[in-house]
């Protein structure tokens, strides 16, 4: 998730109202209010409904933003020309450094409240898909898994990624261990099968999943 910086005068207005948005609900979480946004951007709560419509409409634009980042991080980890373990940990760190560097933010995005009517708590879903999506075509284009490979590939692809949430989920709200440890111990567990499968003679990176239609 990219980080929010302090507002600058040559950014777009957008671009400076959504990192006010940032700023608090890394302050005070996904309760955050339009009018302490509005406060924090130096802007009456009419100019900010004006700019965004409705909380639903910046929550939506923050979701379009940090979803868009996190996808572009982990695609970009993806292929990088590592080796194979190095490369499996580069995306776990990836994606665990992506939420720690915006934990409320994160927490907006994954953990609905009741009675919100934005639906900002299943925001990360899609992109969670297509991360999805990635790994199994990662896996399917470098990785001998013999003829069940694209039953496997699919496979690791889901599971992969519903290990990692769950396990970063966990992570970020105990903190019981520094990040790289994490990594470590997530790569641990997914070594196995992977250290033992042969690359695939004509292995290239992975072509980029196409991006979702944005509503």
């Amino acid at each position: 998730m990219p980080p929010a910086d302090p507002a600058d005068p040559g950014e777009p207005r957008r671009e400076q109202l959504l990192n006010a948005a940032d700023r608090v609900i890394q302050r005070e979480g996904p309760s955050a209010s339009m009018n302490a946004i509005a406060a924090e951007a130096g802007i009456t709560k009419p100019i900010l409904y004006r700019h965004f419509g409705d909380r639903t409409g910046l929550i939506r634009a923050l979701t379009e933003r940090h979803t868009g980042g996190l996808l572009a991080a982990v695609r970009a980890a993806l292929n990088e020309p590592l080796e194979r373990r190095d490369r499996v940990e580069h995306v776990l760190d990836t994606y665990l450094a992506g939420i720690e560097s915006r934990p409320q933010v994160y927490r907006l995005l994954t953990h609905p409240e009741a009675g919100d009517p934005t639906g900002a708590g299943n925001a990360l879903a899609p992109a969670l898909k297509q991360i999805a999506d990635e790994i199994t075509n990662a896996v399917a284009v470098q990785v001998d898994l013999g003829p069940e490979a694209p039953l496997l590939s699919e496979a690791w692809g889901r599971g992969i990624t519903g290990m990692v949430l769950a396990a970063g989920d966990w992570w970020l709200e105990t903190k019981p261990c520094p990040r790289a440890r994490m990594v470590q111990a997530l790569a641990d567990l997914l070594w196995g099968r992977l250290a033992a499968a042969a690359e695939l003679p004509s292995a290239t990176p992975p072509a980029p999943a196409a991006a979702a239609p944005s509503d």
